[in-house]
């Protein structure tokens, strides 16, 4: 099986993040993706606080060469929770050890939820909404236009597990960062398609695959690399038996099962979040045997490893060679 691209239409997609090591790595993937067309960038809090990852993908944004795409700042915190973040994880600034230029623009005036509901409404079914952070924008923005179920293409996340945890035993950090927020859009009517721990423990940038990156010029010198290099990931007693050490890029399988869905491996499921227990708040209850007409969920397992990563270089050469020199 191959990761490379395949001809046909654009796949229009809104990505909604909170930068983040892997959300960066995200936006350097759909930027570069032949395949995907970036209609814009929507911010909330979670890998650290929402001044950072607007101004993380404002920069991102910038120096992988699309300073057309609209981003736009959401949530501050969590629907109901006191914030929690993932500074230990990514870092003070959020990008690890990357140190990029200043944007050259702001944010665009208004509000995330907003401007989902709009830019989604005026184009319906033909927009794939990707979330790889807490889950409150979406929430509202659900909460405000029930119809945003039906116009969508697709919705798919990154979040959640049908195993363990990462931030407890029971709840990954999405999930966990607004449990109440994250219960409303598993509950919304639509189906969830759950890029989770599951799949993304198997997608590691091992030392293999970062010296592939050294080829990438200044996207791996400046970005790529050092993001990685400050990404205190989880040890190797997560790894799945047969999988290489090194940080998994989380967010970048999400991306990456819109453009090649051919590459993961789902399972349909029901999936509840636990909201009110002492342990497991935030986990993700997945039942696999649920019948057919309550599930709600497409649950990724399996991905096809050499094949992610043929797709994610391609990708990050053409971001590479399309950016403008410095």
């Amino acid at each position: 099986m191959t990761g490379q691209p395949t001809p046909g239409p654009l796949r229009k997609i809104i990505l909604d993040c909170d930068p983040g090591i892997d959300d960066a790595l995200a936006i350097a993937f759909a930027s570069g993706h032949p395949g995907l067309e970036l209609l814009g960038l929507t911010t909330v809090s979670g890998n650290v606080d929402l001044a950072k990852t607007t101004a993380n993908a404002l920069s991102v944004r910038d120096f992988v060469g699309a300073p057309e795409v609209p981003v736009v700042a959401g949530c501050p915190a969590p629907l109901l929770r006191s914030v929690i973040d993932a500074r230990h994880v990514h870092g003070e600034s959020g990008l690890g050890a990357a140190r990029l230029p200043p944007p050259g623009s702001g944010a665009r005036d208004g509000h995330a939820v907003d401007f989902l509901i709009d830019t989604i409404g005026a184009a319906a079914g033909e927009i794939t909404l990707v979330a790889t952070g807490p889950l409150t924008n979406i929430a509202l923005a659900v909460r405000r236009q029930p119809r945003l179920v039906t116009q969508v293409r697709d919705f798919v996340i990154m979040g959640g597990s049908a195993g363990r945890g990462n931030v407890t035993p029971a709840a990954e950090f999405n999930i966990a960062a607004d449990p109440e927020a994250a219960a409303i859009v598993f509950g919304a009517g639509w189906t969830v398609t759950m890029v989770g721990l599951d799949v993304t423990h198997q997608a590691r940038a091992t030392p293999a695959v970062q010296e592939r990156m050294r080829g990438l010029g200044r996207l791996g010198a400046d970005l790529l690399l050092p993001a990685l290099s400050g990404y205190r990931h989880e040890e190797a007693v997560d790894l799945a038996p047969g999988v290489a050490a090194g940080p998994a890029v989380h967010d970048v399988c999400a991306v990456a099962l819109v453009a090649a869905p051919r590459l993961f491996g789902c399972r349909p499921a029901r999936v509840e979040v636990e909201t009110v227990g002492r342990w497991t708040a935030g986990m993700t209850v997945t039942d696999f045997r649920a019948p057919e007409d309550e599930r709600n969920a497409l649950v990724a397992m399996s991905v096809d490893g050499p094949g992610f990563w043929d797709l994610v270089m391609d990708a990050y050469a053409r971001t590479s060679a399309a950016r403008s020199p410095a």
